[in-house]
Order: C-alpha cells, then structure tokens, then sequence
C-alpha cells in the first residue's frame, strides 16, 4: 500500500457502494438515520456531544469509569493490536475519530486506518478534528461490516458495544474482517462477578440503555470464534479484551 488517498483507498475496500458526503464515505445514504431509542444511543447521535465528546465527555466518563488515561488507552490499544506490524486498521463505532487518528499514525509505512460509525455528526467531528493522510471515516452499520472477509490487519472498538442493540454480532461482524495473524481488542463494561456491585451497576446501565458485560461475555465469544492469545484487563466498571486471529 502506498501514501495514497486515502478515500480512494477505502473505497476500494469496500463491497458496497458509497457516496462521499461531508468528507466522509456513506453507505447508508441521507435518508437513513441511525437508531436511538435510548438516552445513550441518542447522546451519540447529538452534535453537541460530537464536538465536547473527545476534550470532555470522554476523558472524563472513561477516567472515572477505569482510572485509565486516553493517553494510556491509546499506548495499551496499540501494543494490543501489534499496529506497527499492521497496514490495514478498521476503528469500529469510531465516533471523533479520537482513536482512528492517533491508532493510524502508529501503522506500518503506508498505512491505512478506517473508522467506522453509524453517526453523522459523530463522522462529521472526525472529519473536522481527525483527518490525516493515513485515516478515512466511513458511515455504515456495524451489524453487517461493508468489507469482505480478512480484510483488516487489526480490528477495534472502544467503548461503544455496550450502547448498541446486537452487540455480539457486531463483535461476530469484526472478527469476520480480521485477517490471519491480525489482533483485535476491544474496551467495554464491565460487571463484577459480585453480585451487590454486580446488580446495582446493571440496573443504573439499564435505565440509561447501556449493557453491562459480565468476564466471560467476550472472552467465551472469541475462543468460539477461533481467536488464541486472549488477554482480559478489568479496571473498574470497563474491561479490554485482547485476541488473536491464527494464521
């Protein structure tokens, strides 16, 4: 692969056509809006949290939730994902992009990194704020990933499974695009085997709309899926979950 750009590079990737909009690659066309039904679903999905989401919502919110800087986040999700051995990397639900560009800079020469959210103003912030040479944002559903088979060298979502409505499919869907010998992680909540702090952190996610994902959830669906060299860290109320695909 070589420096080129990047929108045509990603869209060559691509098994379904898209229209470039707002800088943006967009397989869902104008008229079809990303679900909220929930208050979580909905903040997603406002421009007012699109613009606050990478300098104050979320360093706030994940600090609090695990005691982990985004600065840390960034330096542990790319050792995880083996990125300087990697070209090729898809940021599902990338929402600003506040992974996909960093994530992308530590790529092999020539690199391409792809984030991916059903957001418009979450893509549109992205386009704003983390555009580089090396990245492209696409918009599409995570349930059915618009890429063929193996077609990313690393594969991640970070915070956002616990908002969306199949997250194991989604999941089934990135491992799906993840070629042999590529990584995948991911960083989402996570419940206490204790059944106290347990019940009580899964009915407050509840009424907000958010799942709360017990140790097992995602390191049981990777060994199904094939995956080796499962790693989990728990920190608090969010766990990161690293894997391997053989080859």
């Amino acid at each position: 692969m070589t420096q080129d750009d990047p929108v045509a590079l990603t869209r060559a990737l691509l098994t379904t056509p898209a229209v470039l909009r707002h800088g943006f690659l967009d397989v869902l066309g104008e008229s079809t809006r990303a679900p909220a039904p929930t208050f979580a679903q909905r903040a997603m999905n406002s421009p007012f949290v699109a613009t606050v989401y990478e300098r104050l919502w979320r360093p706030v919110s994940f600090y609090t939730a695990s005691g982990v800087t985004t600065g840390a986040e960034q330096r542990r999700a790319a050792s995880a994902l083996r990125l300087a051995a990697a070209r090729r990397l898809l940021d599902v639900a990338c929402g600003p992009g506040n992974f996909t560009g960093p994530l992308a800079g530590r790529l092999a020469g020539g690199g391409l990194g792809v984030g991916f959210d059903i957001s418009e103003p979450m893509l549109a912030r992205a386009v704003l704020d983390n555009s580089t040479p090396r990245t492209c944002y696409v918009r599409g559903d995570a349930r059915a990933l618009p890429f063929a088979d193996a077609t990313f060298d690393a594969v991640c979502c970070f915070g956002a499974l616990y908002l969306m409505p199949e997250p194991y499919r989604v999941a089934s869907e990135m491992v799906r695009v993840l070629a042999p010998g590529g990584r995948i992680a991911v960083l989402t909540s996570y419940s206490p085997d204790f059944f106290p702090i347990r019940h009580i952190l899964t009915t407050g996610a509840r009424q907000i709309g958010l799942t709360m994902f017990d140790r097992h959830c995602f390191v049981d669906l990777f060994a199904a899926a094939g995956l080796v060299d499962i790693d989990q860290q728990a920190q608090r109320a969010l766990q990161f979950v690293a894997a391997r695909k053989p080859g």
